[in-house]
């Protein structure tokens, strides 16, 4: 780790994917990314005629890395869908390493715009998604 390294925490991972609704390619659409951290900010990106995207991880300096508290940010991806903007993917990301919503790997997502949001945690980090990922969700002890 170099010296301008320090503070440094992922507040989003490099996130890619294919949006489709009702099975067909949602082609040039607006894709919003909303974080939650220190304060709210937001990027986007379009869709290619295939449904694809990609936006590369963000990154935010913050003294939480070198305290003892508690890491939390928000995270939204949100879709330009009819003049209106539809929220298909939030998350809690409560660890501040790269790649830890899919266990290390690059977020590499699949998100069918007709089907019912999941939720689920990944190492700890909370989903509530239209999204699918090669990442095995955690098994949550009820006690039942």
């Amino acid at each position: 780790m170099s010296i301008l390294d320090v503070g440094k925490v992922c507040t989003f991972s490099a996130v890619s994917g294919v949006i489709t609704k009702d099975g067909q390619p949602v082609r040039n659409a607006r894709i919003v990314r909303v974080v939650d951290f220190q304060s709210k900010s937001q990027d986007e990106t379009t869709t290619d005629e295939h449904g694809r995207f990609s936006m590369p991880a963000l990154f935010e300096r913050s003294i939480t890395k070198l305290l003892p508290q508690e890491f939390v940010v928000g995270q939204s991806l949100l879709i330009e869908d009819g003049g209106d903007l539809q929220e298909f993917h939030m998350g809690v990301k409560r660890q501040s390493e790269e790649n830890v919503e899919s266990k290390g790997v690059p977020l590499d997502v699949i998100c069918e715009l007709s089907d019912e949001n999941s939720a689920f945690y990944i190492d700890g980090n909370a989903f509530v998604t239209k999204c699918k990922w090669d990442a095995e969700h955690d098994v949550i002890d009820t006690g039942f």
